[in-house]
């Protein structure tokens, strides 16, 4: 296992599109949303130790989460912890990783990799890696990983490559969510990849791209250079972070940068981003209806996705596309096809039940 290789598990969201098991208090990513016995976060840590070393495994949370974190990953410290006092989106946690890797390991490259998504190749997905980190090691290159669209999916953005003979393509544009026509016609041209937000690159060009395109900020940073790994880290973090601007290393960095890089890849990716995402993961029986947690007795019922807790027998009849979920003392039921409003449902139950029920 080379040991200039690290990674950085991004897990400071709160996933509000997967209430009412997803909550503030505990999102998503340490919950296990697919039935497999491991929280996503397990799951994404197990998969990079296959490649990375697991004391060069950092997870990026927002500070809330600590014990979340050090409860479900007993491989790490709490120096692989980088705790956000503040919400700032990516890049500047991004940078924070970067230069406290490069102050123990100028030589180091680093992926980038959120907590919340499913993987179902494994094999495949190190060795895609594996492929990335020796090409970063060699060029100076920002690396994506793009995934080979299966669908016109205006959820997610797109990456467009130089179709050259090379396995690594050069990245000719970003484009954010785009409308199903534009979807469509990117599909049709065979020169666009979903953009899994999986990067790959060296500390040392990350850090000068940031230096380049984000000046105000690589300054900020650098001044705790002599404090990243050291008992003055967390409180120059605490003093600081809030001050960085609040931008995604998409609109900050690679959207302008000149030497970025994509390796198309394809080994069954899903970024569990709703709970239709997710039913889309899950076995169904020969009605369609998919479940997790609880025994389910389906009655002239089909196409339903049931999440409830263990043990709990649950009996639905006469539902078709409905989303069904139980959790402590609370019950959502909404159709499939309205599952975009659920973030707006959160807003409304926040407001007439209170916070604790978010």
């Amino acid at each position: 296992m080379n040991n200039n290789y690290y990674a950085v598990i991004m897990a400071g969201g709160v996933g509000s599109r997967f209430w009412p098991m997803s909550t503030q208090e505990n999102p998503k990513q340490f919950h296990d949303m697919l039935g497999t016995g491991k929280s996503l976060i397990q799951k994404t840590f197990d998969r990079l130790s296959q490649t990375i070393p697991t004391e060069n495994i950092f997870i990026s949370t927002n500070k809330r989460y600590e014990d979340l974190v050090l409860e479900q990953l007993k491989d790490t410290t709490k120096n692989q912890l980088l705790l956000e006092p503040n919400m700032r989106n990516t890049a500047p946690c991004i940078l924070y990783a970067a230069l406290k890797i490069k102050a123990v390991n100028p030589d180091a490259v680093m992926i980038i990799a959120p907590s919340d998504h499913w993987i179902e190749d494994e094999k495949t997905f190190a060795n895609n890696i594996k492929e990335a980190f020796e090409f970063s090691s060699q060029h100076d290159v920002l690396m994506t990983l793009g995934i080979q669209p299966d669908s016109p999916n205006t959820g997610y953005g797109y990456i467009q490559f130089d179709d050259s003979n090379n396995p690594i393509k050069k990245v000719k544009q970003f484009t954010e969510k785009p409308n199903l026509e534009t979807a469509q016609k990117f599909i049709d041209s065979g020169e666009y990849l979903w953009n899994a937000g999986i990067f790959i690159w060296s500390v040392k060009i990350i850090i000068q791209n940031f230096k380049t395109q984000l000046p105000e900020m690589h300054a900020l940073f650098s001044k705790g250079n002599d404090s990243y790994n050291t008992s003055k880290e967390t409180q120059f973090i605490d003093d600081n972070y809030g001050k960085s601007e609040n931008i995604s290393i998409d609109f900050g960095i690679l959207e302008n940068a000149k030497n970025v890089h994509t390796l198309p890849v394809d080994f069954g990716w899903n970024d569990l981003g709703t709970w239709g995402s997710l039913y889309n993961k899950l076995q169904k029986d020969e009605q369609q209806n998919a479940a997790v947690g609880g025994e389910v007795m389906f009655r002239d019922a089909s196409n339903n996705m049931i999440r409830t807790q263990n043990g709990k027998r649950v009996v639905i009849q006469g539902l078709d596309n409905f989303i069904v979920v139980e959790k402590d003392d609370v019950l959502l039921i909404c159709p499939k096809d309205d599952e975009q409003d659920i973030k707006q449902i959160t807003a409304q139950v926040k407001k007439e039940f209170g916070d604790k029920f978010v």
